[in-house]
């Protein structure tokens, strides 16, 4: 089941959370910043410990002080034009996030919000698009996937992508 929600990801009651995270995974603004105030400084030794990532790829820590026990930190791709395999990187990153859930073996509920789309300017209706597609494309697997929209406007994105 896809929903869409347009709130705090940080508050979802989830198995996991993803990231909107940098490749140095060391934390940041927005929704990576949220996250880390959220999940408390345990969050940020477990996600450098395991940084570098590059974009299109995907590492998972606890969640800490989250209520989601898993955070899956998915590097999304820097827009340049779009000729740079940004399109293909984005989805990788959606996709490295289910495999990685997946092979936890505990998470049945996800969410994720809309990566790269913050200061590293993916154009929200093609964000839209690649992250809707790759939901439905793992929803078999899952009980519950969340699409979790910061502001109305990627809200009205998702659902004009989910039809």
């Amino acid at each position: 089941m896809i929903e869409i929600v347009r709130g705090d990801i940080t508050a979802l009651d989830v198995d996991a959370i993803v990231n909107a995270a940098n490749s140095a995974l060391a934390g940041g603004g927005g929704v990576d910043g949220a996250i880390h105030r959220a999940a408390g400084p345990e969050l940020v030794r477990a996600s450098r410990a395991l940084a570098p990532c590059p974009p299109g790829d995907a590492v998972i820590t606890p969640g800490f002080g989250l209520r989601a026990r898993w955070v899956i930190h998915a590097v999304g791709p820097v827009w340049s034009g779009g000729g740079q395999g940004e399109p293909e990187l984005l989805r990788s990153a959606y996709d490295r996030s289910f495999a990685l859930a997946l092979a936890q073996g505990d998470v049945r509920s996800i969410a994720f919000p809309a990566i790269s789309t913050g200061v590293y300017r993916f154009p929200k209706p093609l964000a839209a698009e690649i992250a809707t597609d790759a939901m439905r494309r793992h929803d078999l697997h899952f009980t519950r996937i969340v699409a979790c929209a910061f502001d109305a406007e990627m809200e009205a994105l998702y659902r004009k992508a989910l039809g």
